[in-house]
């Protein structure tokens, strides 16, 4: 006989679970006090939107189902940013969330919220376990439903009193992960339009990757001497100074590229769904019908069809792909696309060099050239949302696999939550955040949690005093309306070293070596806060030359 606490963390065990993150609620304490007697590296965090991203970030990271657990009402309400996040990046995690009592429930009890109405939207799948005999078959399913097709995130609730009943229960066994293999003649239809093409391109996107998979990649787009782009915050799944790299294929695209993907004859889209911000608004390939011939690999057969109909649809994860990939030879006429491939080689390269000059005293283009030739190829990104990504995915080129987690739903707050569970994860690798000043104060507390596990991250804090994406399309279209996008920031560094950590600030271009360095050597999380003019909002254009037109 064993409680219903017991039970959960005994099912979390069985699937090789290692560590969870939270915030606590008297909702689950007999969770909690499961926990005690384990080996399972139970993170305690300060916001449960930062436990949540977390999650989401070892889920990012390893493959495996990232585990979060909150209390219920305003604690799963605040979790629910973390959920969107995944949900939207295809990121496998199960929520876990403690419930009002049974006997309580449909009167609007404490904290109480109906989940399966309040986050079907946002999870592949909202479980309500009311009798603690079934927790072996709900935990099984859970990880079963968030790491299959298209991953995502679960969400099982967990009355109070079902977690401290006695109950008799199967010992939890291991969930099976789900694989799809392309069938022989799909990849013999594929040779084929490999065979007639004259300007194909391959873009790489979404989840359900490996390390081998991106070798196998690497070496089938060397005997085709094909060019290949990287979806949006997917970078790290080809190496960027490889001479078939064409660029990313986000936010801002490379002009060049963006002409090369419309007026290509064969798009092989792998992994990823192509949405709106790496389609830049649907606007790259017609919907439904694209011009170019369209071969759309994805694991979910319900995203194959759903925007575009692609001429082949292989049901298939990456992974299981790349192997059936091998067999295919390349025919005379396709070392024809060398010369293309080269050319657009070098565009991406030309692309990603940055500006030497800017406005102000801080200019981020030489800033970038340091981190670029100081940091290790295996050294991990993070960040959020704002303008002030744009110098990371447009200026550092990533060379390895899992050294990025950065979401595609472009949510502010994610970067230090995600730099800190990657530290968890890799404490041998360097772990670099960057956000921007109002970025990172949506889940700044969480430095809290980096200086508690003492997970020794660097945070570049971009601060500009201002909202800047929402400020440069203000300009645009209400030009000099200035109406709620402006800040009144701490200062980071002090801010840093209040909780115990390593604080430094960069006001002009040539302090940042040094601040670097100290802050590397510190040994502790640090925050580098560089002011940045905020005429910098981006690269190429200014403030004032957004608000002239």
């Amino acid at each position: 006989m064993k409680t219903g606490g017991e039970l959960i963390v005994e099912a979390l065990r069985a699937n090789g679970v290692k560590r969870i993150s939270c915030v606590p609620g008297e909702s689950y304490l007999a969770v909690l006090d499961a926990l005690y007697d384990t080996e399972i590296d139970v993170v305690v965090c300060r916001q449960e939107g930062g436990a949540a991203m977390m999650a989401d970030a070892w889920g990012r990271l390893t493959g495996e189902p990232g585990i979060c657990m909150v209390t219920r009402g305003p604690g799963a309400m605040n979790a629910s940013a973390g959920l969107h996040i995944s949900r939207q990046d295809s990121i496998p995690m199960i929520l876990f969330i403690g419930q009002v009592q049974r006997d309580a429930r449909e009167r609007e009890a404490f904290q109480e919220i109906e989940y399966r109405r309040a986050f079907t939207e946002i999870a592949k799948w909202v479980g309500e376990i009311d009798d603690a005999a079934r927790i072996p078959e709900f935990v099984t399913r859970a990880f079963s439903v968030a790491t299959s097709g298209r991953p995502g995130p679960v969400v099982l609730t967990l009355p109070e009193d079902m977690l401290t009943e006695r109950t008799e229960a199967p010992a939890a066994k291991p969930y099976q992960p789900v694989e799809s293999h392309p069938g022989p003649g799909q990849i013999k239809a594929l040779e084929g339009l490999l065979a007639k093409a004259e300007r194909p391109i391959a873009i790489l996107g979404g989840t359900r990757w490996s390390e081998r998979a991106i070798r196998q990649f690497q070496a089938f787009a060397e005997r085709f001497d094909l060019p290949v782009g990287c979806s949006f915050r997917r970078q790290m799944l080809f190496d960027h100074l490889h001479p078939n790299y064409a660029g990313d294929v986000g936010i801002g695209i490379n002009p060049a590229l963006a002409k090369e993907i419309r007026e290509s004859d064969l798009l092989l889209l792998i992994g990823g769904r192509f949405s709106e911000m790496p389609s830049s608004g649907y606007t790259l390939l017609d919907v439904p019908y694209p011009r170019q011939t369209l071969v759309h690999v994805h694991p979910d057969p319900g995203e194959l069809g759903r925007v575009y109909r692609p001429d082949l649809a292989i049901a298939a994860a990456p992974a299981d792909l790349t192997a059936a990939l091998d067999d295919l030879k390349p025919a005379v006429a396709q070392q024809l696309w060398r010369d293309r491939t080269t050319a657009m080689h070098q565009a991406y390269l030309t692309w990603s060099t940055p500006p030497e000059t800017g406005p102000g005293d801080v200019q981020m283009g030489p800033i970038m050239q340091y981190i670029e030739a100081n940091t290790a190829e295996d050294t991990i990104f993070t960040n959020g949302a704002g303008n002030y990504a744009t110098w990371l995915h447009r200026f550092h080129r990533f060379r390895r696999f899992n050294t990025q987690a950065a979401p595609t739903s472009g949510s502010m707050g994610y970067g230090l939550p995600a730099a800190v569970a990657a530290k968890h994860l890799f404490p041998e690798r360097e772990v670099i955040c960057f956000a921007g000043d109002g970025c990172f104060l949506m889940h700044g507390q969480e430095f809290a949690t980096a200086v508690r596990y003492n997970l020794p991250i660097i945070t570049l804090v971009i601060n500009n005093g201002i909202y800047g994406t929402i400020r440069m399309h203000q300009e645009r279209d209400y030009p000099g309306r200035v109406s709620g996008t402006d800040l009144t920031n701490p200062d980071f560094g002090a801010f840093a070293r209040a909780y115990g950590g390593h604080g430094e600030l960069v006001e002009k271009t040539e302090e940042f070596a040094g601040a670097f360095e100290r802050a590397r050597q510190s040994g502790k999380p640090s925050i580098i806060e560089i002011r940045l003019d905020p005429e910098a909002i981006t690269p190429t254009r200014t403030l004032s030359q957004i608000r002239n037109g």
